[in-house]
């Protein structure tokens, strides 16, 4: 109950953080800055998201992806199962979703090697805090499992958090990418090593 109160307070920290620094100019920074650290990549697959609410805007950067790449956004498919990614492109028709995320309507069913992780909080050990439902841990795990797996967490520097609880569920993100820097994980002798690119 008490880990409960903790993320409860973290989370609603951060959610009035990240209302503070949307639409101040800071998107564009931070979009050049992801771009770099993704690298000039082809023939991936590339998951992003459809940012809703306050949320750092990763379209761009998805566009810009997608002369070589393909681009794919999260489905929740429903409570407790991993995300479902179909795939996007910027001129294609999308629909209300769950949660009210903007979803393809028709397109391919991808597996993504990168993904640019949506957030609300995260910690310079490029721990993460969402919305609570688990769902990209679920996620991470699964295609980690099999496979290579790259997650950059994407947000603004006013979502830092300290003190965040982390949980043995919770997956390790290969770096955050703010308007200002590129913050990648230390090793943690306490954890076990996740796969990346």
């Amino acid at each position: 109950m008490e880990m409960t109160r903790k993320k409860t307070a973290l989370r609603e920290a951060a959610f009035a953080a990240r209302e503070v620094a949307f639409g101040t100019g800071l998107d564009g920074p931070a979009q050049a800055a992801l771009l770099e650290e993704i690298g000039p990549v082809r023939d991936q697959i590339i998951a992003g998201y459809m940012p809703m609410r306050t949320e750092i805007d990763p379209l761009p950067v998805m566009a810009a992806l997608a002369d070589h790449n393909r681009i794919c956004v999260p489905v929740i498919a429903g409570r407790a199962l991993p995300l479902r990614f179909r795939e996007w492109r910027p001129d294609g028709a999308m629909v209300d979703g769950p949660f009210g995320a903007l979803v393809p309507e028709t397109g391919d069913w991808l597996e993504p090697e990168i993904l640019i992780v949506p957030l609300v909080g995260f910690d310079t050990g490029c721990n993460r805090i969402g919305y609570g439902g688990g769902f990209y841990d679920r996620t991470l795990e699964g295609l980690r499992a099999t496979r290579p797996t790259r997650a950059i967490g994407f947000a603004y520097d006013a979502q830092e958090l300290t003190g965040l609880v982390v949980e043995e569920t919770d997956q390790l993100l290969d770096g955050v990418v703010t308007e200002s820097r590129v913050i990648r994980p230390l090793p943690d002798p306490s954890r076990p090593p996740k796969p990346g690119i």
